[in-house]
């Protein structure tokens, strides 16, 4: 029953995301912007979509040393690729990290296997919102004061929301509120997962917060790379404002991911004013230049499938 009332929800919110977006835009014009995109481009973003893979591969290697586990990393890149094309083809954005934990718990035990995993997944946020406070001062001027509040107040809370996950304090100090299976004190799993995370260590967490900020500047490149593809004018630093606030949207349940970036995407976008001169950018930009990624990320996750099947007939 609880799977059937989140699946109804994924494609409510997918339904309601097109349905916001078809209100907004022509959809012919958004499909052309599409058609007419420069390859060259479009390639680039896909490469490092790819390459970010074999990156955070590497974070997630940094993170399982510093709980003193050696698996190798050819492994580990193979389960990342694995692990995206199940984000990419099924209609969950967190498919990939359970099949990841799956496979790592052959070695260890459960609740390391999703400490790490967690940790990878935080670590890339923190290291975004981080990103987006940095650039926030030098935004363009035509970057609306209404959009700088939101992406100071998700970048604050997410960096407190981080600081409390790692640190452990706060949590246990609410522990006493929740109940034994959510309690983050005593044996239950929510306690061995935040003690799984907290046992990282530092230096780990150091290591891996410093992929994370390299593997963010790729993930902004290739939406920039996206954009030039689709003769956007869109300037580096703006994206790296904007980025962050596209990215939290994929923690919204939409089927494949689907709906819920293109909405917030449509409202940047479209109509957004550039230094230089250039006329507001036209309704479906937000939706084609999403979508284009969207495509991108589908067919970076491709390799996944057949490494999958690969790794499968060997174990066996």
């Amino acid at each position: 029953m609880r799977s059937r009332l989140v699946t109804l929800l994924k494609i409510a919110v997918t339904v309601g995301g097109l349905i916001f977006i078809l209100t907004q835009i022509d959809l012919g014009d958004a499909v052309a912007q599409l058609l007419r995109a420069d390859l060259r481009w479009a390639a680039a973003a896909l490469l490092l979509v790819m390459s970010s893979l074999v990156l955070r591969a590497y974070r997630w290697l940094l993170l399982l040393r510093g709980l003193g586990v050696n698996l190798p990393f050819a492994r580990l890149v193979r389960l990342y690729f694995t692990g995206h094309f199940f984000n990419a083809f099924l209609p969950t954005g967190f498919g990939g990290d359970v099949v990841r934990i799956l496979e790592v718990a052959r070695h260890v035990p459960g609740d390391v296997a999703a400490g790490t995993v967690l940790l990878d997944r935080l670590t890339g946020l923190l290291m975004l919102f981080v990103l987006a406070l940095v650039a926030l001062p030098f935004r363009p001027e035509s970057f609306p004061p209404q959009q700088a509040a939101v992406v100071l107040a998700v970048a604050l809370v997410g960096l407190l929301a981080g600081a409390a996950l790692l640190d452990g304090r706060l949590l246990r100090a609410a522990g006493r509120f929740l109940p034994g299976p959510l309690s983050p004190t005593g044996e239950g799993s929510v306690a061995r997962l935040l003690r799984a995370v907290q046992a990282v260590g530092w230096p780990a967490l150091r290591g891996a917060l410093l992929v994370s900020l390299v593997f963010n500047l790729m993930q902004v490149s290739w939406w920039w790379a996206a954009a030039r593809a689709l003769g956007l004018p869109a300037p580096f630093g703006y994206l790296l404002l904007v980025v962050p606030l596209l990215a939290i949207t994929l923690l919204v349940p939409a089927v494949g991911g689907f709906g819920a970036r293109e909405s917030v995407a449509t409202v940047l976008f479209d109509g957004a004013v550039f230094a230089g001169g250039a006329a507001p950018l036209a309704a479906g930009t937000g939706f084609a230049l999403s979508t284009l990624v969207f495509l991108l990320e589908r067919l970076s996750g491709l390799p996944g499938g057949p490494l999958y099947l690969w790794e499968s007939v060997r174990q066996r």
